[in-house]
């Protein structure tokens, strides 16, 4: 045998004692002090017996059997072995996981609420089902479909942006032509020419303007102060206005109080001046027939009707 081989045996000897005593310690520490559990899911999902129980991400355990649920079985019944004194609570969550990308299936449990009560050893951990391969292919295979179908819309769309984007370019270089920029260079050389001939007169105007604002601005003074100055004499009339008013007013009612005192006296008046016209009424009735009674004293015998 050659020093190499030698070497090989030597080191792949060491490996194999390394790996064994390793194994040997990780199921002494899994064996010693464990607690048994048991959790329900409807998809294992690879899950075999010896896989890891991860609580918060902390390896906690080992999965000790999976197989269909006596009892139900459209689920499967998982068995597992935790450390003792790992807090599972009512508010833990059990559900298939992945340690990484090149290991095998894993149950993960959450590490719930530290105020819930604490799971006793035996019972059942609540579960979470994680979707299969099965359904994120077809959801997969849904989206790719969505996916084909709007990127045939958006290719369409693009083709009319792209449509309206050539037509746009097309325009502005009508726009933006040699001829457009020759007559827009005529259009401000000749709007140059009237700001050069016409500058003096907007410059008078302009003096025209500043000087009317500044006339108008006394104007506005004056007549502020003659407002001023007429305030107060109006202010003082309509003091008067208001005394004579109030004076009128008292005087209308000291007129209602005597009209309601005289009601009485001016009732006989009417009276007396109704039964003056029947007085009245009757001497012209009289005089009417016996207008002589105002001449002669004695009334005329009545004639007799000869026979």
């Amino acid at each position: 045998m050659t020093t190499e081989a030698k070497v090989g045996a030597f080191v792949l000897g060491c490996f194999a004692i390394l790996a064994f005593t390793i194994g040997y310690l990780v199921n002494a520490q899994l064996s010693g002090g464990t607690v048994p559990y048991r959790t329900y899911l409807r998809y294992a999902g690879g899950l075999e017996p010896g896989a890891t129980v991860l609580f918060g991400g902390i390896t906690a355990g080992k999965v000790t059997a999976v197989r269909p649920w006596t009892t139900d079985p459209t689920r499967i019944e998982i068995l597992l072995e935790v450390k003792e004194g790992t807090p599972l609570n009512e508010k833990s969550v059990a559900k298939l996981g992945l340690i990484s990308i090149m290991n095998s299936a894993s149950l993960a449990i959450t590490t719930g609420s530290n105020d819930a009560k604490r799971l006793p050893p035996g019972s059942s951990i609540p579960s979470q089902e994680a979707a299969s391969l099965d359904e994120i292919a077809g959801k997969m295979a849904t989206v790719a479909d969505s996916a084909n179908a709007l990127i045939v819309q958006v290719r369409g769309e693009l083709e009319g942006i792209s449509g309206d984007a050539r037509s746009l370019l097309a325009n502005l270089n009508t726009v933006t032509g040699r001829p457009n920029q020759q007559r827009i260079q005529a259009m401000l050389d000749h709007v140059n020419g009237i700001l050069a001939t016409e500058g003096p007169k907007i410059d008078r105007i302009s003096d025209q303007l500043i000087t009317l604002t500044q006339h108008a601005d006394d104007t506005i003074q004056n007549v502020n102060g003659t407002v001023t100055d007429v305030r107060e004499p109006i202010r003082k009339d309509l003091a008067e206005l208001q005394g004579t008013l109030q004076e009128a007013k008292k005087l209308l009612g000291d007129m209602q109080v005597m009209v309601r005192a005289n009601d009485v006296k001016i009732d006989d008046t009417v009276e007396n001046l109704r039964v003056a016209t029947d007085n009245l009424d009757q001497l012209t009735d009289s005089l009417k027939q016996r207008p002589w009674s105002l001449i002669r004293i004695k009334q005329p015998k009545e004639r007799k009707v000869p026979r």
